[in-house]
């Protein structure tokens, strides 16, 4: 899709609360100069800027006619130029509604967004309830992320709830637009037919489903990875919900879900040597709090924590010398690279640091992640800092610096980095009560749910 003209953020730091005014988008368009960007911040203001211009990502670039989350800034491999994403739409609520909190938008413009997504999505093309990876958001027809996926994906719409459900915890007031966005969620929430991809009630749940391809892509969704999100909410549903046995005989059995390995003293409990792309600690976790977070299987905090910590002890290691890596320079997930995009780990190291990757760190070591952003602002911003904050990712080896925006990759920055300050997403998701059910029959353990 096309990159918008480049526009000159207004981001006056205020005294006490820089985020006090509500966000103006400016009639008067320049190009955006990073090296006008302000200086001599207080953590806790490089941490409101950070966020504030990565939330303008789903604000002031959000589809016009949908309002959903753009899949990315920059045209790339042919899908043209009115693809919005199902998942980033998910992330992209999380932000706005961290926005409003923090009243950079007023309350009532982000619960007109919101509802003006769920408008959209309440016509657009859906699958048992299932919405595809990719919308196209003048029409809301399915555009086909790959040949024969052209239906309903279930991961990409368990993000997309992930925010929803958020959004319905938030927006309870008693006017017609909260009142309707309420009630919208909850209708499309319940029509979900998770069940319907157990693929005749086998004990697993399936990824895709097509009313062209059926079940021919065949991709059961096994652990350890970024769907955990997935199998909560399918059996947090009120009326096509899954049971145990499901999430036990098909999360729990892959062939990369226990670990127990130790990496640079670290021992992680779940996942791929080295734990893989940081996003597994990401996705699922903007909802879903790993703070005494614990089923038969592990210690989510633990897992996160540790997976994040081997994550940076490799780009310190460095053992493949690429020049730029080390303790404030790190972080290893999906993003675009030189080569294009990638799924980035210790296992599949090109070189590439992706922002997103320390930054969403922040809940599980905010030193480290303090230690990340102060150098990728004030060491590298002239490269990498950008109209809607930090670019997907960047190799100093190679001298590559994207010019690119991800939603999948803005978005949990933004709600990372206040799960962190506040627990805002965090508590809203974990307040569910469908959310509260479907943990307790899975046989997790959480601080919410002893509070009931």
């Amino acid at each position: 899709m096309k990159a918008i003209t480049l526009v000159l953020l207004s981001l006056l730091l205020l005294p006490g609360r820089p985020w006090a005014q509500p966000v103006k988008t400016p009639k008067k368009t320049v190009p955006f100069d990073a090296r006008q960007r302000p200086r001599n911040l207080s953590d806790e203001q490089l941490l409101d800027l950070v966020q504030r211009q990565t939330f303008r990502y789903f604000w002031d670039f959000g589809h016009p006619v949908s309002g959903l989350a753009r899949e990315r800034s920059n045209v790339a491999y042919d899908y043209g130029n009115e693809v919005v994403t199902t998942g980033g739409t998910g992330f992209g609520v999380m932000a706005i509604i961290v926005a409003a909190e923090r009243r950079w938008i007023t309350r009532e413009q982000a619960a007109g967004r919101v509802l003006k997504i769920v408008n959209f999505l309440w016509k657009s093309d859906m699958y048992h309830g299932v919405f595809p990876h990719w919308l196209n958001g003048e029409t809301g027809k399915v555009i086909r992320f790959s040949p024969k996926d052209d239906g309903g994906d279930l991961v990409e719409t368990s993000f997309l709830f992930e925010g929803l459900i958020c959004a319905r915890q938030y927006f309870t007031a008693d006017n017609p637009t909260e009142s309707q966005l309420r009630n919208k969620i909850g209708w499309l929430w319940e029509g979900i037919e998770w069940n319907w991809h157990t693929q005749g009630n086998q004990n697993v749940l399936y990824w895709h489903w097509s009313p062209n391809n059926g079940w021919s892509m065949n991709h059961p969704i096994h652990g350890w990875n970024e769907c955990l999100i997935t199998y909560v909410l399918a059996a947090a549903s009120p009326r096509f919900a899954i049971d145990k046995p499901v999430y036990d005989g098909g999360w729990a059995v892959g062939d990369h879900f226990r670990n127990g390995k130790v990496y640079y003293q670290t021992t992680l409990p779940l996942g791929f040597d080295y734990g893989g792309p940081l996003f597994f600690s990401h996705y699922s976790f903007l909802g879903l709090d790993p703070h005494g977070l614990k089923d038969q299987h592990a210690d989510y905090w633990q897992q996160n924590e540790n997976h994040t910590l081997i994550n940076r002890a490799y780009c310190i290691e460095n053992p493949k010398q690429y020049r730029g890596y080390g303790p404030n320079s790190w972080g290893l997930t999906a993003s675009d690279s030189y080569q294009g995009y990638a799924a980035h780990s210790p296992t599949e190291d090109l070189g590439v640091i992706s922002p997103t990757a320390a930054l969403s760190a922040f809940p599980y070591a905010p030193e480290y992640a303090m230690q990340a952003l102060k150098h990728f602002y004030h060491d590298l911003g002239d490269k990498i800092w950008g109209e809607y904050g930090f670019v997907d990712g960047f190799s100093e080896h190679h001298n590559w610096y994207a010019k690119s925006y991800l939603a999948i990759d803005q978005g949990p920055i933004v709600g990372m980095i206040e799960n962190h300050r506040t627990g805002l997403l965090w508590k809203l998701f974990m307040g569910s009560p469908d959310v509260q059910r479907g943990l307790t029959k899975l046989g997790f353990e959480s601080p919410y749910l002893l509070k009931k």
